[in-house]
Order: C-alpha cells, then structure tokens, then sequence
C-alpha cells in the first residue's frame, strides 16, 4: 500500500487518485458512518438495560440523523474554506472520541449525546466523498462516487450485522469501544495518506454558511435532487428502524445477532452502487434516477407481504436498497456537475436535506408502528417512495418544456 498511496504537497491543482488511494477512502467513509447504525439492531437489548420506553429508543435513531444532518450544513462546507486533509483527520480523530462517550454510557440521556456528537463529526464522510470527486477525472468521476459510496454505505449496513452479532458475545458496548480504535486508526492513516489540497473560496465562515443556503435558490436541479433525496431517505429510515421491532416481535422472534445479520441483505445495494455510477459516466443518470424511483415505490409491495413471510421481505429490502443507492449515486452525479468549484457546499445542501428526511422518517416510524404496527409503515414507506418518483417525474416534464421555450 505504502508504494500506491503518497502524500501530496497543498496544491490548487488535484493530485492523480490512485487506486490504494480510492480504497482507503472508502473504506474510512464507511467506518464512519457506521457509529450512526449500531443502535438500530439493538433497539431492544439497550432499552431493557437503560429502562427506555419504546419511544425513547427510537429516538436513538433520531438522534444519529439530526446530529448527522447538522454535521452537514455546519462542518462539511468548511471543506471549501479551510484544507481538507486536516478538516477530515480532525473529524475522524473527534468521531472516535464521542464513541467512548456512548461505549460509557449510564443511561438513555447520554447515550442520546454520545450518539449525537458521534453523528455530528461522523460527516468526516462527507468531506471525503466531495475529496473524491474533485481528485476524479470527468471520465471516471461516477465509477469514483459510486466506489466511495459503496464503502459509506456497506458500512451504514454491515454495522448493523456487527453490533447485533458482538453484543452476543461482549454486550451491546462493545461495538462502540471497537469501532473508537479503529477511527483513531483511519485519522491516523488519513493524516499519513490523504493527499493535502486547498480550495480556498475567500469566503468568512459565516458567508460560506450562507452561501450553501443560498444554493437551493441558485441552483432548481439542486432543489428537486434535495427533495427526491429527502423522501427516499425518509423511506429508509423507517425501513430499518422499524425491521427491528418486527423481526424481534411475534412474528420472527429473532434475537439481536439474527437480526444484525438481515443487515447483509441490504449489502446488495452498495455492491450495485459502483454500477449505477458507470451508467452515469456513459449519460445514463437521468434514466437510472427514474427507474431507481419507481422501483422504491414497487418494493414495498414486497415488504409489506414480508410481514409473516420471510422470502418476501428479503426480496423487498434487497430490491430497496439497490434502488435507494441508485437514487443517492444519481443525485450527487447530477449536483456535483453544477459547480465544481463549490462541491463541498453542494454536497453539504443535498446531505443535509437527505438526512432532515431521513431524522423525519425515524420520527414517523414511531406513530406508524404504534398505530398500525407492519402494515402501518409499509404504506407511510410506500407513500414516501412513491412520491420521490412523482418528483423526479415532475422535474423531467418540466426539464422538457424549458428546453422546448424559443
């Protein structure tokens, strides 16, 4: 590794990204990530030991993508003002130190913070992804956000199957206190192999906050890419916030490794990421944004059968997840092309929009279950995704007509 990843000088002009490079990147993206996703098969377990109500439990999940989302518009638009090596290898190196906060958690409260913090300086991943892309030739630059893309989300997933099968073994702490050394690994790493490089915008913090708001005027495509974001997001949060009640209820009885493990079947979708990507690089963004949209809305036909039926709600999740990852490849594709020299703030505007949805879909996966149980967040879910692929479907028409005006 050490003969394919070398430091580069702070340049104006982007280094040549090498591929042991593009790994490690993606592979710290999603190791990042992965500290917001921990509670979710273990919803269960850390309410009976912290005396959570079921409401206060989910609010674990709340609590991942608000902070996550703040992260977003706060931290991540910095890396158009200040240099991004040192930007990422202090997010990575805080990220590992708000997870010791939850590995030593008494109770509901701080663990609420600890998950917070954690999610607030996890966007380390958002610095990297917009890194990527800049590093990227135009040519390669989909196949570049997808690979990277691929380990964010591989991550979000597999954290999953990892907390719920060691906290057979060491409890549901010890997820925390594992993945606190291997962040300090990757800052490590990071600040030896991440190549130095400074954009710098001229821009006061406070100018560079208001000029990411001030994308979502500036930039319509922007705008419809942040709402068909936000909705199928929303849509996944509730997915895998609500599975875990399901598959430890009644209806499965899985314990929380069993259940960590159903994580992998959401695997399939990171692994096709790169895919849509190429697709993307070859002119086909727009075709794979609509065809990724409908086949959100179709698989919840599918998931809601999965109630009692296993097979159906493994095909459901697999053929959502491909989908929701195609949706995501699609509209960083679409944004970053806007305006290269202000990716980071771009990127920031539609994060942050994706993870408001996804901090709203765990808040409705409470009143939907409670009040409808399986059925209830199969219908909000398949409302939400089908409205994603309305707005995508508007945006095309509309996308027409103005090119069609004299």
């Amino acid at each position: 590794m050490t003969e394919t990843l070398r430091r580069a000088p702070i340049s104006a002009a982007p280094p040549r990204l090498r591929r042991g490079l593009l790994l490690l990147m993606s592979v710290s993206t999603g190791l990042s990530v992965a500290g917001n996703y921990f509670a979710q098969p273990l919803l269960e377990v850390i309410g009976r030991e912290l005396e959570l109500s079921t409401t206060m439990a989910t609010l674990i999940v709340t609590a991942a993508q608000g902070g996550y989302a703040l992260g977003l518009i706060l931290l991540v638009p910095l890396g158009d003002l200040v240099e991004r090596h040192r930007l990422a290898v202090l997010l990575f190196a805080g990220t590992s130190a708000f997870l010791l906060v939850s590995a030593l958690a008494p109770s509901g409260p701080v663990l609420l913070t600890g998950t917070a913090l954690t999610a607030l300086t996890s966007v380390a991943a958002q610095v990297v992804v917009p890194y990527a892309a800049t590093l990227a030739t135009p040519g390669e630059r989909g196949r570049v956000v997808g690979t990277v893309m691929a380990g964010l989300m591989l991550g979000a997933l597999l954290a999953r199957t990892a907390s719920g099968a060691l906290s057979e073994f060491g409890g549901w702490r010890t997820i925390y206190w594992l993945n606190a050394i291997l962040m300090a690994a990757v800052a490590v790493l990071l600040w030896r192999f991440l190549p130095r490089l400074h954009t710098p915008v001229g821009l006061s913090y406070p100018a560079l906050l208001r000029s990411t708001l001030a994308m979502f005027r500036h930039e319509p495509q922007l705008r419809w890419r942040a709402g068909i974001g936000a909705l199928s997001f929303a849509a996944f949060s509730m997915l895998w916030t609500s599975i875990t009640f399901l598959l430890a209820g009644p209806s499965y009885g899985w314990r929380e490794a069993s259940i960590g493990m159903f994580a992998l079947v959401g695997g399939v979708g990171a692994i096709t990421t790169p895919i849509a990507g190429r697709l993307a690089d070859h002119g086909w963004v727009q075709r794979v944004s609509g065809i990724a949209t409908a086949l959100l809305a179709l698989s919840w036909l599918a998931v809601g059968a999965g109630e009692g039926t296993l097979g159906w709600l493994i095909a459901g999740v697999a053929l959502f997840n491909v989908a929701h990852q195609a949706v995501l490849n699609t509209n960083q594709n679409v944004i970053y092309a806007l305006r290269p020299e202000s990716r980071n703030r771009l990127n920031s505007a539609l994060m942050t929009a994706f993870f408001v949805g996804g901090a709203a879909g765990s808040l409705l996966t409470s009143v939907a279950w409670t009040g409808a149980g399986w059925t209830g967040v199969s219908l909000l879910g398949g409302t939400l995704s089908t409205a994603s692929f309305a707005l995508w479907a508007l945006e095309r028409v509309r996308a027409k007509k103005g090119r069609s005006l004299p």
